[in-house]
């Protein structure tokens, strides 16, 4: 599916930058900034802008908002169908700290959040720039949506948790793996908490040498797992020592009410890694998986979302907004477990119990043949159900 995306015709898009591909989305345009074309040894964001690379003066029509999502994913107690429009009760929990890792700065980022938050009736939040290695990295003009993107959906499923933007100079792989360090480092020092990371790079045969990064004590850690379709490596995604976040897409009727949650044929990657060995908590899956390590865990709507961004509002998708979406639900859920492998297992042991997986995830069995009852790759064990077994 990717190479397909890349050979598409690349146009300019004045204002998010240039290298621009166009395809479609469910008869919308899905436009896929440069940033998100993967290519060995680069790091590569996993977002698209969907309608229009102009922003609007409001949330654009069908964009999910904060309310939506929580009404949806049973956060809060909303509306019957949850319609985008009338769902406005937005989340309220979140402790200790969640940290963004991106590359570039962001000049407008505090204020982009403010206007996001005050027009969700969200709470202010306590936010923190930090430079990767001490110095205000450049902008990357591809990589400030995906900021606004991961920052505001973090920030919006755990209000009340500490928000760091961690900003690193892109130079291949090293610089922003060495962020990762000082995010997992600024959550573990301010309670515990989550860090996100919707950003990846073909799988590659060295990749085991970095997964220690993930292990900060008192730190979950979340990664996109690619917007590549199935069968697609992606690291940091197939690290052991991450929960990997897929993306699905919700089907709403004429009227804008929930009607089901499916995968979409341009979803969240899924694959089984050829150089990850299958970690102990996936042993419930082995007869799937075999000797490696298969992703994502989890999953979570990718399209499409309302975000802020200098000045105006933009329709966003990709799994770049599942995966601080997932861990803003995570944190919320204040179990603060002291490591991904903690989470992981607890994941993991709930889908071995039927009760309690039904009670806490939505199984996504439908939008590809590879979906099917249980843990696939499509979604792993589906999309979050409220905040218990998170």
């Amino acid at each position: 599916m990717w190479r397909a995306v890349v050979s598409l015709l690349l146009f300019v898009a004045p204002c998010f930058g240039q290298g621009f591909v166009s395809t479609t989305l469910d008869g919308r345009k899905m436009i896929v900034p440069e940033s998100s074309i993967p290519r060995p040894g680069r790091i590569n964001t996993s977002y698209f802008i969907v309608g229009s690379t102009v922003p609007s003066a409001g949330p654009p029509p069908g964009a999910e908002t904060p309310g939506s999502i929580a009404c949806v994913y049973k956060l809060v107690t909303g509306p019957a169908g949850c319609p985008i429009a009338t769902s406005t009760t937005v989340p309220t929990g979140g402790v200790g700290a969640i940290a963004i890792v991106d590359a570039g700065d962001y000049p407008t980022a505090a204020a982009d959040l403010a206007a996001f938050s005050s027009y969700f009736g969200l709470p202010p939040a306590d936010f923190q720039v930090v430079y990767a290695d001490g110095n205000k990295p450049p902008v990357y003009q591809n990589w400030l949506l995906e900021e606004a993107l991961d920052i505001e959906w973090a920030h919006a499923m755990a209000p009340n948790a500490k928000l760091f933007l961690v900003e690193s100079v892109q130079t291949h792989t090293d610089p922003t793996f060495q962020a990762v360090s000082v995010a997992g480092n600024l959550v573990a020092q301010n309670g515990g908490g989550v860090v996100s990371m919707s950003w990846g790079v073909p799988e590659f045969p060295t990749e085991t040498q970095y997964d220690r990064v993930f292990t900060t004590p008192g730190v979950v850690y979340f990664a996109a797992s690619g917007d590549y379709g199935l069968n697609f490596p992606f690291h940091p995604a197939a690290s052991p020592n991450v929960v990997s976040v897929g993306g699905t897409y919700f089907n709403r009727d004429s009227q804008g009410k929930f009607v089901s949650e499916q995968y979409y044929s341009f979803g969240g990657g899924g694959a089984i890694s050829p150089y990850e060995p299958i970690p102990s908590y996936q042993s419930v899956i082995a007869p799937i998986v075999g000797t490696h390590r298969g992703f994502p865990d989890v999953a979570s709507n990718y399209c499409c979302a309302a975000v802020f961004f200098q000045g105006g509002w933009t329709e966003v998708g990709g799994t770049s907004w599942s995966s601080p979406t997932f861990a803003g639900i995570v944190n919320a859920a204040g179990l603060l477990k002291k490591s991904t492998k903690a989470e992981l297992t607890m994941i993991y042991n709930e889908y071995a119990n039927p009760t309690l997986y039904k009670a806490a995830f939505n199984d996504i069995t439908s939008g590809d043949s590879h979906c099917v009852t249980g843990w696939d790759l499509c979604a792993g064990v589906g999309s979050p159900r409220g905040y218990k077994g998170k």
